[in-house]
């Protein structure tokens, strides 16, 4: 590793942890030349990337900012934490990359994406769901409104919009 004080090419590492939720690697660095201290990060770079076939049948790369966009994009101005939709994220990158070794259709990460948005809020749901599964109709929105209210009652804190009294 390269020090970024005296560029010299020999340091020796102090500490390693782990970081960003285990995705990298935090290493406390030593120059065995200037001993000046300096933080490296590693991360696990993906050989094989994982393409996603949309669908006009084109391939586009996996790109984990896009599901963010959409998932801000149908939260609006929802109560709904930077945290989780970030954790949601992470959830679908999980799933499709253990599921699928090279492609997943976008219809199959837009359900994860929606599954895990309607155990999060009916509303982003609703929303998400207009976009992703392309309502042409009242009668498609309010079919899944049906299907919410037809869920079991939600966890406790969780949106009770759809609850029956």
């Amino acid at each position: 590793m390269r020090c970024p004080y005296c560029s010299e090419n020999d340091s020796k590492v102090i500490d390693s942890r782990a970081s960003d939720g285990g995705a990298a690697v935090r290493r406390r660095r030593e120059c065995t030349s200037c001993k000046s201290r300096f933080t490296s990060y590693e991360r696990v770079e993906k050989t094989a990337r994982l393409m996603v076939i949309k669908k006009d049948g084109s391939r586009v790369p996996f790109n984990d900012q896009k599901i963010l966009s959409s998932i801000q994009a149908a939260c609006g101005k929802r109560p709904i934490s930077e945290e989780r939709k970030l954790e949601i994220v992470r959830d679908v990158e999980e799933i499709v990359h253990r599921d699928f070794e090279r492609e997943v259709h976008s219809l199959e990460v837009g359900r994860q994406v929606a599954r895990l948005l309607r155990e999060t809020d009916h509303i982003v749901f609703v929303r998400f769901a207009s976009e992703y599964e392309s309502f042409e109709s009242i009668e498609d929105v309010e079919e899944a409104i049906q299907e919410l209210k037809n869920m079991p009652p939600p966890v406790e804190g969780q949106n009770e919009l759809f609850t029956e009294p």
